[in-house]
């Protein structure tokens, strides 16, 4: 197959510059990350971020979340972070936790179901880390599934379901955790865990009582 690179013995990062080219110009791409497969592309733009919502038959009313790989990239997307978000990010970035941030205009309302806030997470995964470097956007990325059907941790799951309406599978191997990360947003100085992952509410209280 074509437009499958096959990283579970030996990872080529230089392989990933076609791909992460791919999507920045609109692409579409299921790749690795420690928590579930992702499936993503360039999420400051809306016709592709409208093309993953297609593709995955997702709602539009179901907002989607965006891949970062450093602090500077969060904040060209994101406005307002107060000490305890920033807080939060120190301590679990890169990990399983997204959180909810409001957004700046940069980002697409199809994006966040045209709500102002926006949900960031950092993967711990190289490939993924790496992708969003050569690609210079932040991804919009949700889980690869078809909306309703369970997320997975291994490609070979899901390939049969997505195969013609992406550009690129990328197999890194069984995801690190199988579990999807905790979404947490902090409301007047207080962390809602919107769902939980793999980041319990007892970590989450640890940070806030260090501030």
């Amino acid at each position: 197959m074509q437009n499958y690179l096959d990283f579970t013995n030996n990872v080529d990062y230089s392989k990933l510059k076609e791909t992460a080219k791919t999507i920045k110009d609109g692409g579409i791409v299921i790749f690795p990350t420690e928590t579930v497969y992702g499936i993503g592309t360039n999420g400051l733009n809306e016709i592709a971020v409208k093309k993953l919502y297609e593709v995955k038959k997702r709602p539009l009313s179901k907002p989607i979340s965006l891949l970062v790989n450093s602090i500077d990239m969060i904040n060209e997307v994101a406005k307002d972070i107060t000490e305890l978000e920033y807080a939060l990010i120190k301590e679990f970035f890169p990990g399983p936790l997204t959180i909810v941030l409001k957004k700046k205009d940069i980002v697409p309302n199809i994006l966040t179901s045209n709500s102002n806030t926006v949900g960031i997470r950092m993967p711990a995964n190289d490939i993924a880390l790496k992708l969003i470097e050569y690609s210079g956007v932040p991804i919009a990325t949700s889980s690869s599934n078809i909306s309703g059907k369970p997320s997975v941790n291994k490609l070979t799951d899901i390939m049969a379901d997505f195969d013609g309406n992406v550009d690129y599978f990328i197999d890194g191997g069984p995801s690190l955790l199988g579990l999807s990360s905790t979404v947490v947003q902090v409301i007047d100085e207080i962390p809602h865990i919107l769902r939980q992952g793999f980041i319990t509410r007892e970590q989450i209280k640890r940070v806030c009582s260090k501030l």
